[in-house]
């Protein structure tokens, strides 16, 4: 495995992470046998960088992640997540205010088993929640030794200029892929100017860059939180199954997986990128990380960014509604 910095916090962390919604929330059904080799395979391989949420569950995630995190608590760094208050499956409110953020640290301190927690994210940025308070709030967690560092998840530029403001911001996480770029034109040099470190979820697109998926929406089982997405679903679906069978042809010439690749590309996007993907699988994780040792020339970059471009008809990555919780 192969180590980055995590923005100016001076913490080594590995390349990939790992994300572990995935075992027990929103892809299927959880197998916790398998997760819990997983979780131990990632030590093996040197991913100390994982990643839950206390609305991951709601909290099964925490529970499981302690069972490994426990005794192997000096070699991970563990992230979590706060502010989303579940109200049913999918069906969520989000709280950011000083008062939730106090009750939801203590909490994930007890599900997750462990003193501190290397890093908290606010998972969203409240609209009736002055970020400035927020950020606030949590700084007063850091005070009392219940959290080292934090986070903020999908938040702007400005809103990351204003954070910082109050107390220092150590890593932003946001979806970022292939198909998702929005970070590249403000947040990413945002991140960079205030030396924090960008985490990109979902980099395989919620699994599409696997080229493992099924070939029409039907195949998804019922309770597969991407049958609920734009990207998945009709004529966006059919465009992004033929953008997969390009790209995996592209990498299968390049000697990689078509994960390897995509991952690949989401590593050479700057030294101070940890992306996390997610898997509940031990193969995947294998695959995963070996991405870090696959190196990019520019004509291989122009070649994936040619087969991307082959399909535009890709979709939304959230519903308008779930847009609606990304800051802007």
């Amino acid at each position: 495995m192969k180590y980055r910095n995590l923005g100016n916090t001076g913490e080594k962390l590995s390349a990939i992470g790992l994300g572990c919604m995935g075992m027990t929330h929103a892809y299927g059904e959880r197998d916790d046998a398998e997760s819990i080799r997983v979780l131990n395979l990632a030590l093996d391989l040197g991913i100390n960088f994982w990643d839950t949420a206390d609305i991951y569950g709601p909290h099964t995630n925490e529970e499981l992640i302690a069972r490994v995190l426990k005794p192997n608590r000096g070699k991970v760094f563990i992230a979590t997540k706060f502010g989303f208050v579940p109200n049913g499956t999918y069906d969520r409110s989000f709280d950011g205010s000083p008062a939730y953020a106090r009750k939801a640290v203590e909490g994930s301190l007890k599900r997750l088993n462990v003193e501190v927690i290397d890093l908290y994210y606010a998972h969203r940025i409240d609209p009736q929640v002055p970020v400035e308070e927020m950020v606030g709030g949590m700084a007063q967690l850091v005070k009392e030794g219940k959290v080292r560092y934090l986070g903020l998840s999908e938040a702007s530029a400005a809103t990351l200029k204003r954070a910082c403001a109050v107390h220092p911001i150590a890593a932003l996480q946001s979806e970022y892929s292939l198909l998702t770029r929005d970070p590249e034109p403000e947040i990413l040099p945002a991140c960079r100017q205030l030396g924090i470190g960008f985490v990109p979820f979902s980099p395989l697109s919620r699994g599409l860059f696997s080229a493992t998926l099924p070939q029409n929406e039907s195949g998804f089982k019922s309770n597969d939180f991407r049958l609920s997405i734009p990207r998945f679903n009709g004529e966006y679906y059919e465009n992004n199954t033929h953008l997969a069978a390009a790209f995996a042809g592209l990498a299968h010439g390049k000697n990689c997986t078509p994960a390897q690749l995509a991952l690949a590309w989401v590593l050479a996007q700057g030294d101070d990128i940890i992306p996390i993907p997610g898997t509940k699988k031990q193969n995947y994780l294998k695959e995963n990380a070996a991405s870090v040792d696959i190196r990019l020339t520019a004509a291989d970059l122009a070649d994936i960014q040619a087969v991307v471009d082959k399909y535009p008809n890709t979709g939304p990555r959230y519903t308008e509604a779930g847009m609606k919780m990304v800051n802007k």
